[in-house]
């Protein structure tokens, strides 16, 4: 069965939601800065996503959704989060595992207050940072400079796309960068950058579902052995894990071996969804 598309109507604006054929338990896919639900391809085409009902809803201001309709309101990673948490309480979805990609993390931990039902968060190319600390969490590089301008030339976008998921190269990931509404991007990064939304790192080692880490070794944004030093109350199994040969994409550039510990991951959630006795 094929993933299926629809429009939802928020207050933030119309939503473009992507569904997989999976009838398991729900997994809200957040993607990251100028990218779109469609970069979750490899897992709504395989095997999690005909058994999880992986849901993959576009950011404003991305993919197949509409600008925001307030985008002082809506672009920024509370607002993002704000949207994220309506669309799961418009679907009715009351539990739901959540995976954020890049900004996407981001999104996920400013969720985990906003939405109760939140079983366990998995982050990936997400340092867990405040502020402050913006310029120890990422690697210096052109790639973030482009993650905070509003108008990109077309040389730009190339970069922009290129960069962000690596190889294998689509065109989706170019027409996702180029759809993108450059207030976005300037915003987001600018209130992050003046301390808008809540101290990330003090949300992990907090009160929190179990959360994964997952980074790829060869990551070119974010450093991990700064993510190393960040202590988490509720870690996956105990551990921060690495992908070899793998960048700021594993799921996109590796699903062969970022799938099995994905799923792995969503098994160790699902007695929660269910509701049975003991569970997390």
């Amino acid at each position: 069965m094929a993933t299926t598309i629809k429009t939802i109507e928020t207050s933030h604006g119309t939503i473009a939601v992507r569904e997989s054929a999976g009838a398991g338990m729900p997994v809200l896919m957040i993607h990251g800065n100028s990218s779109s639900g469609a970069v979750f391809r490899n897992q709504f085409d395989g095997r999690i996503g005909a058994t999880y009902r992986l849901i993959a809803a576009d950011l404003p201001g991305h993919g197949e959704s509409c600008n925001a309709v307030d985008p002082d309101r809506s672009y920024s990673m509370p607002g993002y989060a704000d949207a994220m948490t309506e669309v799961m309480n418009r679907l009715g979805i009351e539990k739901a595992a959540v995976f954020g990609w890049s900004l996407g993390g981001h999104i996920g931990l400013e969720m985990i207050d906003r939405y109760p039902g939140m079983l366990g968060l998995m982050i990936t190319g997400t340092p867990p940072i405040a502020a402050a600390d913006l310029g120890k969490g990422f690697k210096t590089s052109p790639h973030m400079n482009l993650a905070g301008q509003e108008t990109f030339t077309e040389e730009d976008i190339d970069a922009y796309a290129h960069s962000t998921c690596g190889e294998p190269y689509d065109q989706l990931l170019r027409n996702a960068v180029a759809r993108t509404d450059g207030r976005a991007r300037r915003l987001m990064l600018g209130k992050f950058a003046a301390g808008e939304g809540k101290d990330q790192s003090a949300i992990v080692a907090g009160k929190t579902p179990p959360i994964a880490v997952l980074n790829g070794a060869d990551e070119p944004f974010v450093n991990t052995d700064f993510v190393d030093t960040i202590p988490f109350s509720n870690l996956w199994e105990g551990k921060k894990h690495l992908i070899s040969n793998s960048g700021h994409a594993p799921f996109w550039d590796s699903p062969d071996r970022f799938d099995p510990i994905f799923d792995r991951f969503l098994k160790t959630l699902e007695p929660g969804w269910r509701g049975l006795p003991g569970a997390v």
